[in-house]
């Protein structure tokens, strides 16, 4: 039987991978990007990711300075019953993890009456989903501050359609795609609610970049949206280019009659994730 101690230690034994290793969907994208970028500062950029991810692993130092915020997902079988206090043993695992890796505090107490860094990367940011079943799938996720400053949502019309949605990712990465260090994965959540699209988008990250999406009217989207943004000659750490963007991945949900919720979560040039089974 599962336990929350089970869940926490994934957590802190994920967390430094995350930070010093590339996803390597994410390094064989930008490898690919690589060989078909016709601009020499893109090809130098893109040359200078690929070495800093063989440094970061190598010597075990992170990706990138701003070792973020950390989300966590937890989807846990409904058959287990965990016990103890959850959000305290994450809390701990990061805590741990931080201090004994040697990564940047990146946390303040309050976003707009305290900003007193809380000295330990906490408190995580968890979100916990049942499915049928036992076990329970861990993602963790190392948000760095450009890439979330970059996120964007709006509630659009219905009337808007797919085309109004990719409008509204095209305009998030002109306006913002510089601050988010590409090349980009662009996470792109349609439905659900105001206050839960936005995870919608955030998930939309975890994907392996190069899957498309299972449905083929996503799927689609995904690509025709690709390469419109790949199109705005952005590219990679916004020096020009064709690689703005190695991948768009879209996740979509039910939603209210009168609603169209929209949110992009912008994934930096490191996309540091991490997804285990326990149990």
């Amino acid at each position: 039987m599962l336990v929350a101690a089970d869940i926490a230690r994934a957590v802190a034994e994920s967390i430094p991978r995350a930070a010093t290793s590339l996803r390597p969907d994410v390094r064989a994208a930008i490898v690919q990007a690589l060989a078909a970028e016709p601009s020499s500062r893109g090809r130098e950029v893109l040359g200078q990711i690929l070495e800093n991810a063989a440094i970061a692993e190598r010597d075990g130092v992170p990706l990138c300075q701003d070792t973020g915020t950390v989300w966590v997902w937890v989807e846990l079988g409904a058959d287990e019953r965990p016990g103890d206090d959850l959000a305290a043993l994450v809390d701990r695992a990061v805590r741990d993890a931080y201090a004994e890796h040697g990564l940047r505090m990146s946390v303040v107490r309050d976003a707009l009456f305290d900003r007193t860094n809380t000295g330990d990367n906490t408190p995580a940011f968890l979100d916990v989903t049942l499915r049928p079943g036992s076990g329970a799938t861990v993602h963790v996720m190392l948000k760095g501050g450009g890439s979330d400053n970059a996120s964007a949502l709006v509630m659009l019309d219905p009337s808007a359609g797919s085309e109004g949605v990719r409008r509204f990712v095209l305009e998030t990465v002109s306006v913002r795609a510089t601050g988010a260090c590409p090349p980009l994965v662009i996470g792109v959540g349609v439905g659900g609610t105001f206050d839960t699209v936005g995870k919608l988008a955030k998930r939309a990250l975890l994907r392996s970049v190069g899957s498309p999406a299972q449905s083929p009217d996503a799927a689609a989207f995904e690509a025709a949206t690709l390469e419109a943004v790949n199109a705005l000659g952005i590219g990679p750490a916004g020096l020009g280019g064709i690689t703005t963007a190695l991948a768009v991945h879209l996740e979509t949900a039910p939603c209210h009659i009168a609603a169209l919720p929209v949110a992009v979560n912008l994934g930096c040039s490191a996309m540091r994730t991490v997804t285990v089974e326990v149990g």
